[in-house]
């Protein structure tokens, strides 16, 4: 396989995007196993996420059906019809087929989508709307999250709308939007919600005008930590992705679904069994706001096995 620079002088529309072309050969003796429509799906994802391409062409001779049954296995549409001067000297008919960042973002997004009937509250909202991949959480006032550290209080009474799961490792993700938030603290997104002394939470919490805490809160045996940086107040929606490695997780976020930067990772001392992960959104001062959640999924764990110092 190849990734290459593709002959810009035959698409000049396409020259303000990051684009790349690739190419694949194998040998016949391992031909209909599916081997190469899988190395492509991974080159593409490669390509999107650690790439940042904006779109991917790939082309095939028009007698090679092989070829272009990969090429339609892995998603990609037509684009042009043309010809090509092989190395022999021979000009064959051609098909170059496109695939977008957006195509593959929104068919990923598809195919790994929950079910929202796996998921049960804990303290379920006065106002919610579920549909069949968004959640609506209209928050009440004075609710919130928090365990005794520093402010020397324990509130337990916000939303948590999660699945329940004892699977080792696995990555969920789900992308917030909350245009409402205008009250200092106002917060929405991920959590792993065990009970009122064992849990963490990954959201933005709005502060004022100007800026908002971007963050995490882990609580483990009833004492709460809060690690945060400041972003933009005009910043209205946030990626999240948990990720789950026996007893230690790592909480992610993204502008766009696709490059997650990491937040956080922590151990949670009761969080090596059966787990429940999920959602929460809430108001901790006297205000209320809608939040919105969508795209959520579960997929492999995208945090990888550490592979530098070994274990003691």
């Amino acid at each position: 396989m190849g990734v290459e620079l593709y002959k810009e002088e035959n698409f000049p529309e396409l020259a303000d995007k990051q684009c790349r072309e690739i190419g694949y050969v194998l040998s016949k003796d391992y031909w209909g196993r599916g081997l190469m429509a899988e190395a492509v799906r991974e080159v593409i994802r490669y390509l999107f996420e650690e790439v940042n391409l904006d779109l991917i062409l790939c082309a095939h001779f028009m007698k090679n059906r092989q070829s272009a049954r990969v090429q339609e296995k892995c998603s990609f549409r037509h684009y042009a019809y043309g010809s090509y001067e092989t190395r022999y000297g021979t000009v064959e008919d051609d098909e170059t087929n496109i695939i977008t960042r957006e195509e593959w973002l929104k068919e990923n997004r598809e195919k790994d989508m929950i079910d929202l009937k796996k998921f049960s509250w804990t303290r379920e909202p006065k106002n919610c709307v579920i549909e069949n991949d968004r959640v609506m959480i209209t928050t009440l006032p004075h609710t919130d999250l928090w365990q005794r550290t520093y402010y020397h209080f324990r509130n337990d009474n916000a939303p948590v709308f999660q699945m329940e799961t004892d699977e080792k490792y696995f990555s969920f993700i789900v992308r917030t939007s909350f245009e409402e938030s205008h009250q200092r603290f106002d917060q929405c997104g991920i959590v792993m919600y065990l009970d009122s002394e064992n849990w963490l939470k990954g959201s933005i919490e709005y502060e004022n005008d100007e800026f908002q805490h971007l963050g995490s809160v882990v609580t483990n045996h009833g004492y709460s930590d809060w690690a945060t940086v400041e972003i933009p107040a005009d910043v209205k929606s946030m990626w999240y992705r948990l990720s789950r490695r026996e007893d230690d997780y790592c909480i992610e976020c993204s502008e766009d679904g696709i490059r997650f930067r990491q937040m956080r990772i922590a151990h949670m001392h009761e969080g090596g069994g059966k787990i429940r992960f999920g959602i929460y959104a809430c108001s901790p001062e006297d205000s209320s706001f809608t939040a919105v959640f969508s795209d959520m999924k579960i997929t492999e764990c995208a945090w990888k096995a550490h592979d530098g110092q070994q274990p003691d």
